[in-house]
């Protein structure tokens, strides 16, 4: 099965800069999306030959994921289930035959780190919900989190900065040793310069001054089935670049 999965920062607009084009050229199984900032009302979209399932913040032009998948899921659900998390859009999943698929745009901890106690409580919720499913899963999205100093270009100058604080980087810790392997890095443990976001300023992306904080996780009954991960670096369209799985089942 090939998955992807991107942070597209507002549908709409990454519509108008090759959006379809990356979509169609790959022919993936399942597709996730974060920051859709839209209604599927809002968008004369055609994804002809996919099951579509859009999950919009509550806050107009804010948040909210989507999921597009060949084959017709068993159930599937929208957010924890949990009202104080479920209000922006930030979950889908999907279950499977042998395998829940969950699509997650996890909230940022903000300028000043505002929003870093709100984040703490998220990241025990998630983990919770994940561990709770009775099948093996396979977590993707925009985590907002570079885990290891490899996965941003400038640790030291960051470790007050959102995204990459000591809370942050222990939750991401606790997700994976409660059952999860980060399959990038399972396929590609010590390559560096990788990355999925970059700040439109200073020309960070043309010189490659980024960080890794979408990801494909997944259970560690499933690191066997990983055949490759990809990160597609050179696909614009947005300040994140799309993420790929391939998974033999």
């Amino acid at each position: 099965m090939k998955f992807a999965s991107w942070n597209v920062n507002g549908l709409r607009a990454c519509m108008g800069k090759g959006f379809m084009d990356f979509f169609r050229s790959h022919d993936f199984d399942l597709v996730g999306l974060q920051e859709i900032k839209m209604t599927r009302e809002q968008g004369d979209f055609d994804f002809a030959g996919y099951h579509e399932f859009w999950n919009p913040a509550e806050k107009k032009g804010y948040s909210g994921t989507a999921v597009f998948a060949k084959q017709a899921p068993l159930a599937v659900a929208y957010g924890m289930g949990i009202p104080a998390h479920d209000a922006e859009g930030r979950v889908i999943t999907l279950e499977f035959e042998r395998f829940y698929y969950v699509n997650v745009y996890t909230p940022n901890s903000q300028d000043q780190l505002r929003r870093l106690d709100y984040r703490m409580a998220w990241e025990d919720a998630f983990r919770a919900y994940v561990c709770g499913l009775d099948k093996p899963v396979v977590i993707s999205g925009d985590l907002n989190v570079a885990h290891q100093e490899i996965d941003l270009k400038n640790p030291k100058t960051n470790t007050k900065s959102a995204g990459f604080t000591p809370q942050e980087r222990a939750k991401m810790t606790a997700l994976l040793e409660a059952g999860f392997v980060d399959t990038f890095r399972l396929k590609h443990p010590h390559t560096a310069d990788a990355y999925t976001w970059w700040s439109y300023r200073s020309q960070a992306r043309s010189r490659n001054i980024g960080w890794r904080i979408d990801y494909f996780l997944a259970s560690q009954a499933l690191a066997g089935s990983v055949e490759e991960a990809h990160i597609y670096a050179s696909v614009l369209g947005s300040d994140h670049c799309p993420v790929g799985l391939e998974l033999v089942m």
